[in-house]
């Protein structure tokens, strides 16, 4: 094992044993009574306390939003969702207009709220302490959202995803067998409906974790596969290839356009190309893990089952 004794650590390799720590990536925004907004991408986010609710971030003692963060009576701590890597790179910049062309609303004391995260703190200055070359910022929640969606995650210098454990999958598959097999000793087997709906539901279970990660929701991963496979040409044909509550697929696109992933051309939606290379992205992963699932079976029995799936469709 590498050790570095503490009167001779280097601050790279110091950097770089911190990179095994895996942390989300938030971006955290603040306004100052003069309207000047600031923005900067961070990963030093963590909770404090539950009562009272606090956080804390840190933020070198260089940066130049520093005195902003240091003016505003509040901030906000927006996490990111795994489909928002282009933003954290944005916000990462310098001298860029980083609020320019991005979806936000003004929060508690104008702090700005960006929208489609995984979740946002909008928290009240508390206390700003000092901390080594940081400033280490510490916030009092006085609102929050959550909105569910899997977060993006920084690793060792790289940006990376929330997936289940293998060990979690073998589990749970281990433990549904041997609860299948004692609930149903073998003639339920032989029922194409239960086998179908049980088969779907295992396919679910290790699928949509891998699509989840992407950022995206059930609802708007369909929808972006849907339209750039060309299966829908107007929106009443969404509903019956996305297999969705209208609403659902209203709300969808809806994020997605915020997102610039597809305009409304009144009868139908169109992917813009930013779309187009998000759900080609998508479809890879959906690729990826039907050739997985195959693998041990020949083309001919692959394109068999297809042809019985599609006859059962009605395609």
């Amino acid at each position: 094992m590498n050790s570095q004794v503490n009167a001779a650590i280097d601050p790279l390799q110091f950097r770089r044993a911190l990179g095994n720590f895996a942390t989300g990536v938030t971006i955290v925004t603040a306004q100052n009574a003069a309207g000047e907004k600031v923005g900067v991408t961070a990963n030093s986010f963590n909770s404090v306390s539950l009562d009272p609710a606090l956080i804390l971030w840190s933020i070198d003692k260089n940066s130049s939003s520093f005195q902003v963060f240091e003016e505003a009576t509040h901030f906000t701590v927006n996490i990111l969702s795994a489909a928002q890597i282009d933003l954290s790179n944005k916000f990462a910049r310098h001298n860029t207009d980083k609020f320019a062309g991005t979806e936000y609303e003004l929060g508690m004391g104008n702090a700005p709220v960006l929208k489609n995260c995984s979740a946002n703190f909008e928290c009240e200055k508390y206390q700003i302490a000092e901390g080594g070359d940081h400033w280490i910022l510490i916030g009092k929640v006085v609102c929050f959202t959550d909105a569910g969606r899997y977060p993006l995650v920084y690793h060792q210098g790289a940006y990376s995803a929330v997936l289940p454990h293998p060990s979690l999958h073998l589990k749970n598959k281990q433990e549904n067998a041997q609860t299948a097999q004692d609930i149903y000793p073998g003639r339920l087997y032989q029922n194409m409906y239960y086998l179908l709906t049980q088969a779907v539901r295992a396919y679910q279970n290790d699928y949509q974790p891998k699509q989840l990660a992407s950022g995206f929701r059930t609802s708007e991963a369909r929808l972006l596969l849907v339209l750039e496979s060309k299966m829908a040409e107007s929106k009443e044909d969404l509903v019956r290839e996305v297999a969705m509550p209208m609403l659902e697929i209203e709300r969808a696109t809806q994020i997605l356009a915020e997102k610039g992933l597809l305009t409304d051309q009144g009868n139908h939606y169109e992917l813009t190309e930013a779309g187009i290379d998000t759900a080609r992205t998508l479809y890879e992963i959906a690729e990826n893990h039907q050739k997985e699932v195959f693998a041990k079976y020949s083309d001919e029995q692959r394109d068999l089952f297809k042809q019985m799936l599609k006859d059962l469709i009605g395609i």
